[in-house]
C-alpha cells in the first residue's frame, strides 16, 4: 500500500473519530448503557459466588478481573462501528463508495479504528475508576504479559471487525439490519466467552467454541491477562487470532465481490 493510500485511510480514521465526538450524546448514552450492563453482570456474579471460593476454576478475584477485561474487549468495537457499515448498504450510500478509488473494506476498517481510539480510551478510564473501588483485582506483574495482552487485544479487534463486516454485508440481501445485528451479537457474546467463560460450557460446546473464531475476541485476551496461558501458549493463541483475522478478512473480500456482482446484475 502506497504512502498516499495510507494517508487517505488515516484521514478516514480521523473523520470517524470526529464523527463520534460530534454525536457524543448518542455515544455517551450507549456507553452508559454498557456501564449499567457491566454493573448488572458484576452483581449477578457476586451473588453466584456468595459463599463459594471458586466456581468453574475461577476465584471471585479472577472473575472480577475477567469481567473488566471482557468489558474493555467488547467496547473497543461497539454499536457505532457496526451500524455505520450496514447503514451505508441500507440507505444506498454504498453506491458512492463504489465510485471512490478506495477499498470499501479497508475504509470501513479505518473508520472502526478511528472510533475505537475514543471507545477504548473511555473504557480504560472507566475501568480504572471501577477497579479503584474493588479489592482483589488480579493484575499481572510481568511487563511481557501486558505486551502480549495488547497485541492480543489488537488481534481481537481485527477478528471482531471481520465478524461484524460479514454480518453487515448480509444487508445486501435484507431490507433491515436489526435482526442481523442482534443475532450476530447473541452468537458472538455466547461463543466468545463474553457472557460466561468458556470453561463453564459443557465439554462438547467448549471444544466447539475453541475451534470457532469468536473465542479470539474475548476468551484469548482474558486468558492472557489472567495468566492462565504461559508465554509459549499465549503466542500460539495470538497466532490463532491472527489466522482468524486474516481468514475473515479474505472471506469479507470474497463476500463483497459477490454482493457487488449481484447488485450490478440486478441494475442496482
Amino acid at each position: 500500500m502506497s504512502a498516499i493510500s495510507l494517508k487517505k485511510y488515516r484521514s478516514i480514521a480521523n473523520r470517524s473519530l470526529q464523527n463520534v465526538l460530534a454525536y457524543r450524546t448518542s455515544y455517551v448514552i450507549g456507553f452508559l448503557a454498557n456501564t449499567v450492563n457491566l454493573l448488572a453482570i458484576y452483581f449477578l456474579w457476586q451473588g453466584i459466588y456468595s459463599g463459594r471460593s471458586e466456581v468453574g476454576g475461577f476465584t471471585w478475584d479472577q472473575m472480577k478481573t475477567y469481567l473488566l477485561v471482557t468489558f474493555l474487549a467488547n467496547s473497543v468495537l461497539s454499536w457505532y462501528s457496526e451500524t455505520s457499515i450496514s447503514g451505508k448498504i441500507l440507505d444506498g450510500s454504498v453506491a458512492m463508495d463504489l465510485l471512490k478509488p478506495l477499498d470499501f473494506q479497508s475504509a470501513r476498517f479505518s473508520e472502526t479504528l478511528g472510533a475505537s481510539l475514543l471507545e477504548g480510551g473511555m473504557s480504560a478510564v472507566l475501568l480504572t475508576l471501577f477497579a479503584s473501588f474493588l479489592s482483589g483485582i488480579t493484575l499481572p506483574h510481568s511487563p511481557l504479559v501486558y505486551v502480549l495482552f495488547v497485541v492480543s487485544l489488537l488481534c481481537a479487534i481485527l477478528v471482531k471487525f471481520g465478524v461484524v463486516y460479514l454480518a453487515a454485508l448480509l444487508c445486501f440481501w435484507s431490507t433491515g439490519s436489526m435482526g442481523i445485528v442482534w443475532t450476530r451479537i447473541a452468537v458472538t457474546n455466547l461463543l466468545s466467552g463474553a457472557l460466561v467463560p468458556l470453561a463453564f460450557f459443557p465439554d462438547w460446546l467448549e471444544r466447539l467454541a475453541l475451534w470457532l473464531p469468536f473465542q479470539s475476541i474475548i476468551h484469548t485476551p482474558t486468558m492472557i491477562f489472567l495468566q492462565q496461558a504461559g508465554t509459549a501458549e499465549s503466542l500460539k493463541l495470538i497466532a490463532l487470532q491472527a489466522f482468524w483475522g486474516i481468514a475473515l478478512w479474505f472471506a469479507g473480500k470474497a463476500m463483497w465481490n459477490w454482493a457487488v456482482r449481484q447488485v450490478t446484475i440486478h441494475g442496482g
